[in-house]
């Protein structure tokens, strides 16, 4: 029961989807209308999630990866290149189109996290689903207070499911905490 309840932790609470949903908030909370919200957010999920989450399911389909949470270290960084250059076209694109400073900014703290990540993959293997976890609780709480503190139960629950299924180690599942909260609590606010 213990492993069920973790594995689903893991489904709801992963990358793509956590993603996903903190861009179509922002996209909701900082367009002047409706249609921007739409026109905004479609552009930052494509870019941020759909097209890196359809790489790593091509390459699963194809064999190049072992499942979509890309478990084996050494697949990881070329996943993450992918991640890296995608969200990097959608900052160009929203910067270009005229999109909110939040979300730009958004979006280009995302590109950080994805460097600092590739940068420890490189000799270790840090929680990625723990580390956007805690960059999105960080970001939400920067964008509607410090009420929302109460998401980090959120983070601490997929760090015990990343551990749980034993696809990480306590030590990677706080880094990955600890890189995450750092670097949404830096860069996003510089980059506003």
């Amino acid at each position: 029961m213990q492993r069920r309840l973790a594995r689903v932790v893991t489904e709801i609470f992963a990358p793509v989807p956590t993603v996903a949903a903190l861009l179509v908030v922002m996209a909701w909370h900082t367009a002047a209308t409706t249609a921007e919200a739409v026109r905004w957010g479609l552009v930052a999920v494509l870019f941020a999630s759909a097209i890196p989450f359809s790489y790593i399911i091509s390459g699963v389909r194809r064999r190049r990866f072992t499942d979509h949470h890309v478990s084996v270290r050494e697949q990881r960084p070329v996943v993450l290149l992918v991640g890296i250059v995608s969200v990097l076209v959608g900052v160009a694109l929203l910067v270009f189109l005229g999109a909110p400073r939040d979300l730009v900014a958004l979006v280009g703290a995302m590109a950080v996290g994805l460097m600092s990540s590739m940068a420890v993959t490189l000799f270790w293997k840090i929680s990625v689903h723990a580390a956007v976890t805690a960059g999105a609780v960080v970001v939400l709480v920067l964008l509607f207070g410090p009420s929302l503190a109460v998401l980090g139960l959120v983070v601490a629950a997929v760090a015990w499911a990343r551990v749980a299924i034993g696809d990480h180690t306590p030590a990677q599942a706080l880094a990955g905490t600890l890189l995450g909260a750092s670097v949404a609590g830096t860069a996003f606010p510089l980059l506003r």
